[in-house]
């Protein structure tokens, strides 16, 4: 916040704050899925899935959008929040996360449910709502605590077989008929020619420009959608090498390979701040750590305090754990510039909106590693970077930021979407998204 103050003054800086707690509680305007090149058309897919969304919305005309600048990508408007929804007596409490996903047209699964009224029984309407303090007792009949609406479903299963003492549970808990944001469900849809990604998420690939027959470098790659989408650019030629330090998330991002049937990664379980490699390595080693100057690109997209993200409804974090960031993603960052080949692309990402996290990582870069230059961005479809961090004018037009405060929240319902022309709806789009911030670095080749 002490940030913004200084950058605009304290009562823009209120506003925009304010603004920005808004716009982050609410999903983005847009579900935006990236089509898996590798096996299927952009045309093709838009067909199967504009099939799919009538299926699901019961013939509701909901178009589905191409991007003129992202050609790999289709956009669905989300269409709410719509605040004439019945409640009803029979309530479901489920955590924040799987609200949020509620949020983006997930149903809901018994992993997420945390309370049901007394009596609910299988085939019960019931009203769902999420507990974005995680103050609910696991099997409480009743909840008086802070909650969101989220929508009506019809309950698959009773009570008693929610919260059944015989093992683990999963599966379908509610289905949702009733949500207060429409968005189409992807369980199970066209799974091996989608992906479900942000938009700014998507053009960081786009940025790094990926070519056939490189040997790429992912560097905190879980869950895979980027890893994924590298290996899609370069015709699934050449190496991507994808890290991640926790074992379940290298295995998911191995799984989403193997789905969307690419051929050219190799996921490790490692920490990337230890992965350059300061001895000989036999040459049939495949893994990390790296020799120096062995990668022609890199992508960062740094472990980060996450403020960017919606729908969020609650920041639980510290301001401890916010600051703790900034340390590891330098570490990160140095180990990426030496891994680097001279004349290569680093690209910087993270899906925060600090300044600390970003614009000042950038001119720290910049100041502590000589060989480094900003370099403008293919496609730039964000706005600039943020004032605060001491950098010019010219230096904050070649970054690309994502803020979800830069549009006025407007909702859409089935009207207003017919009324709106293709472009402006492009536009929303563009703007009406996650928070993300994106930097791109040239190191020269003298040393």
């Amino acid at each position: 916040m002490f940030e913004l103050i200084t950058a605009l003054g304290t009562q823009e800086a209120d506003n925009k704050y304010q603004s920005l707690l808004n716009r982050l509680s609410h999903p983005p305007a847009f579900t935006t899925v990236r089509v898996n090149t590798h096996l299927a058309s952009v045309k093709h897919v838009k067909k199967l899935l504009f099939e799919e969304i009538q299926k699901q919305f019961k013939g509701l005309r909901v178009p589905v959008l191409e991007h003129p600048k992202l050609q790999d990508i289709l956009l669905i408007p989300v269409i709410g929040p719509r605040r004439h929804l019945k409640k009803h007596a029979s309530e479901v409490i489920v955590g924040a996360q799987c609200g949020y996903a509620v949020l983006r047209g997930a149903h809901v699964y018994v992993p997420g449910i945390v309370s049901t009224s007394r009596f609910v029984k299988a085939g019960d309407v019931v009203s769902v709502y999420s507990d974005i303090e995680g103050k609910c007792k696991r099997g409480a009949k009743e909840f008086d605590g802070v909650k969101v609406f989220l929508g009506n479903g019809i309950s698959e299963l009773s009570r008693s077989e929610i919260f059944s003492s015989s093992g683990p549970l999963k599966g379908l808990g509610i289905r949702m008929i009733e949500p207060v944001y429409l968005s189409p469900s992807f369980d199970n849809v066209l799974p091996s020619h989608l992906f479900l990604q942000n938009l700014p998420s998507v053009v960081v690939s786009h940025i790094l420009d990926p070519q056939p027959g490189e040997k790429i470098l992912d560097m905190c790659a879980a869950p895979g959608g980027k890893t994924t989408h590298l290996a899609t650019l370069m015709h699934d030629q050449g190496e991507v090498i994808a890290m991640d330090k926790t074992a379940n998330k290298v295995k998911k991002i191995k799984q989403n390979a193997e789905l969307l049937q690419l051929n050219c990664i190799k996921a490790f379980c490692y920490d990337g701040t230890k992965a350059l490699s300061v001895e000989k390595r036999e040459d049939k080693q495949e893994g990390p750590p790296f020799l120096p100057e062995s990668f022609d690109r890199i992508l960062l997209d740094a472990p980060c305090s996450g403020m960017g993200q919606r729908p969020n409804m609650a920041y639980s974090s510290t301001l401890k754990e916010v600051t703790s960031y900034q340390p590891l993603q330098r570490k990160l960052f140095t180990v990426a510039v030496k891994l680097l080949k001279p004349g290569g692309v680093l690209v910087y990402s993270t899906c925060t909106i600090t300044l600390s996290e970003n614009e000042e990582q950038v001119a720290w870069a910049l100041k502590t590693f000589p060989c480094l230059q900003l370099h403008p961005q293919e496609p730039h479809i964000g706005g600039e970077g943020m004032k605060g961090a001491g950098l010019s004018l010219d230096q904050l037009k070649l970054l690309q930021r994502f803020d979800p405060s830069a549009v006025t929240l407007q909702g859409m319902d089935i009207n207003s979407l017919q009324d709106s022309r293709e472009d402006d709806l492009i536009s929303l789009a563009n703007k009406d998204c996650i928070g993300f911030f994106i930097a791109k670095f040239i190191k020269s080749n003298s040393k």
